[in-house]
């Protein structure tokens, strides 16, 4: 099957609809994607329907829970996931994609630049230091993270991004609940409840998003440095 007719039908088994401009950015996307991993390596995941549903529609998933106008970070973007599908199905949002490697954002400001998209970043390096400068720390809307790490890890990465009010959008695989568990310390002292939990069914499994809301300024000292969030979690 072609790769447009594919994507519309994927999209479509998941109530969503694509414009023939988003059609070909995905496309162009997806080219990008399989050329520059020649290169550098961006995924394990190459095959046409498994990049459609795996990258794409798992990336859009909870499109639902971005507001709209949300200044959105997203964490460890690697090739762009969810980013750049959630741009490309909501030109509305603003987002910073933020990745410790430096051949990755060149990957990403390709991307961007070819698709024509606009309001989106790609910044080079590691939250524990971009979450202590004023710019950035307590700023954004939401903050977003799929694939990077245990949930009591992640929420010490991302919750001091994001605003009081704000949501944090966890990515998560089908076994959530020991790592929910584990991750109540961490809640605790990073002032976070969670909001809600959406389950969704995929052709290999299920995908869990873990939506936690910030009810109380971060801490100063978190996150962590020198890599103790991973070494020592809370």
């Amino acid at each position: 099957m072609d790769f447009k007719t594919e994507l519309k039908e994927q999209f479509n088994k998941h109530h969503l609809q694509l414009s023939n401009k988003q059609i070909e950015q995905f496309e162009q996307y997806y080219k990008m994607l399989i050329s520059y991993n020649e290169k550098v390596n961006l995924t394990a995941i190459t095959e046409q329907s498994e990049v459609i549903e795996k990258h794409f529609i798992d990336s859009v998933l909870p499109i639902n829970e971005f507001d709209l106008n949300a200044y959105v970070l997203d964490i460890g973007t690697g090739a762009g996931f969810p980013s750049i599908p959630l741009k490309i199905l909501r030109p509305d949002l603003n987002i910073v994609m933020l990745d410790s490697l430096n051949k990755r954002i060149a990957f990403l400001e390709e991307v961007i630049n070819k698709l024509n998209l606009k309001d989106i970043t790609a910044l080079h390096g590691r939250c524990e230091d971009m979450a202590k400068m004023p710019l950035y720390r307590e700023n954004f809307d939401i903050v977003c993270a799929r694939a990077v790490a245990k949930l009591n890890v992640l929420t010490e990465y991302c919750i001091p991004f994001i605003k009081i009010n704000g949501k944090f959008i966890a990515y998560k695989s089908q076994d959530i609940e020991n790592e929910l568990l584990e991750a109540q310390n961490a809640f605790n002292k990073l002032f976070v409840k969670i909001k809600k939990q959406n389950v969704y069914e995929l052709t290999n499994g299920t995908r869990n998003i873990v939506i936690l809301t910030k009810f109380k300024s971060t801490p100063a000292i978190y996150p962590r440095d020198k890599n103790k969030p991973r070494k020592f979690p809370l």
